[in-house]
C-alpha cells in the first residue's frame, strides 16, 4: 500500500474514533484500529497534514487560473500560470488536483477527415504543411468561419502570423464575398506592413479570383492555396476557429451580428494574442512571444 492511501486510511480511523469517543474508550479504539494513542492525540491538534493544508492553498490558485482563462485552460497551461507566480509545485500535483475537484478544460469538436485534393492550377502551395517559421511576418494563413445569429450567419474572415500564432487581421460580414476577406488582410497589412509575405488559404473562390491576385502583388503578398479538400494544409486556421468554437462561442446562437461581433472582437484582441497561452510558442500568449523576440 502507498504512504498516500495509508495516510488516508489513517486519517479515516482517527476521524472514526473522535466521532464514538462519547461511546467508547479512546484507547480501546485505538488498539482495535491499530493506531497509536499519541498518533491519535497528536492529529486531534491539526487534523490536517501540511501536504492537506498545502493542497487546499495551490487548488485556491489554480481555481483562480481556470477562471481567468474563461475555462479553456488545462492542467499545462494552469502549470504554467503557478510557475510564472512563484509556485514550485509539480505538473502532476495539478493535474491530479484539477481532477480530484472536477476542473476539466472544454472539450473540442470533432475533426472531420479530409480526402488530399489535386493543387490549384493557378496558384501553387508554397507552405507545405511547413508551419514553422523563424521570423515574423514570413508566412501568413487566412481562413473564413460562420457563426450562428439570429438575424442569420455571421462570416469571419481571420489572418494569422505563423510566427507567433497571432491573429493580425480580422473582419467579419453578412456575406461572405471577396470584400470579407480584403477587410481582413487590410488589416493586417495596416500594423504588419509586409514585403514578400507568402499568404496560404485553402481553395475557396475568395482567395483564388484574378483581384485576389492583383491585390496580393500591389501590396507586396504572395499568395498559396492548399490541394483541395485538404484541411490540413491550412491545419492552423482550422484549430484556430476550433479553439474560438469551443472557447468562446460555444455552440450559442448570438441575438445579433453586433453583438456576436463584438465577442468575437473580445476574444481575438484580448484575450487569445494578449493573454491565452499557446503551447507551440513555448506556453506564452502571441503578444508576449513577440515582445520577447523583439528583445533579444
Amino acid at each position: 500500500m502507498s504512504k498516500k492511501k495509508n495516510d488516508g486510511s489513517v486519517r479515516r480511523k482517527y476521524e472514526f474514533i473522535k466521532s464514538n469517543q462519547r461511546k467508547y474508550k479512546t484507547r480501546m479504539m485505538c488498539r482495535l484500529l491499530e493506531v497509536a494513542p499519541s498518533g491519535y492525540y497528536a492529529w486531534l491538534k491539526k487534523p490536517e497534514s501540511d501536504r492537506a493544508i498545502e493542497d487546499k492553498r495551490l487548488l485556491r490558485l489554480i481555481r483562480a487560473s481556470f477562471k481567468a482563462s474563461q475555462g479553456v485552460y488545462g492542467a499545462p497551461r494552469v502549470f504554467l500560470d503557478l510557475r510564472e507566480t512563484g509556485e514550485t509545485c509539480s505538473k502532476h500535483r495539478v493535474a491530479r488536483l484539477m481532477r480530484e475537484n472536477n476542473i476539466r478544460a472544454k472539450a473540442g469538436y470533432r475533426t472531420r477527415r479530409y480526402v488530399a485534393g489535386k493543387p490549384f492550377e493557378l496558384i501553387p502551395d508554397l507552405v507545405k504543411r511547413k508551419f514553422e517559421v523563424s521570423s515574423p511576418n514570413r508566412v501568413w494563413v487566412s481562413d473564413i468561419t460562420y457563426i450562428r445569429t439570429w438575424e442569420g450567419w455571421l462570416y469571419l474572415a481571420i489572418v494569422m502570423d505563423l510566427f507567433s500564432r497571432k491573429i493580425v487581421g480580422w473582419a467579419t460580414r453578412s456575406t461572405m464575398h471577396k470584400e470579407l476577406v480584403l477587410d481582413a488582410v487590410m488589416k493586417a497589412i495596416k500594423t504588419r506592413r509586409p514585403k514578400n509575405t507568402i499568404i496560404h488559404s485553402d481553395q475557396g473562390s475568395q482567395y483564388g479570383s484574378d483581384d485576389w491576385r492583383r491585390f496580393c502583388r500591389s501590396n507586396k503578398l504572395e499568395p498559396s492555396m492548399s490541394r483541395r479538400g485538404n484541411c490540413w494544409d491550412n491545419a492552423v486556421a482550422e484549430s484556430f476557429f476550433s479553439s474560438l468554437k469551443k472557447e468562446r462561442i460555444k455552440k450559442r446562437i448570438y441575438n445579433n451580428r453586433k453583438i456576436a461581433t463584438a465577442d468575437v472582437s473580445d476574444y481575438i484582441e484580448s484575450f487569445y494574442n494578449r493573454t491565452r497561452r499557446h503551447q507551440h510558442i513555448g506556453g506564452v500568449s502571441p503578444e508576449e512571444f513577440e515582445a520577447a523576440t523583439r528583445t533579444k
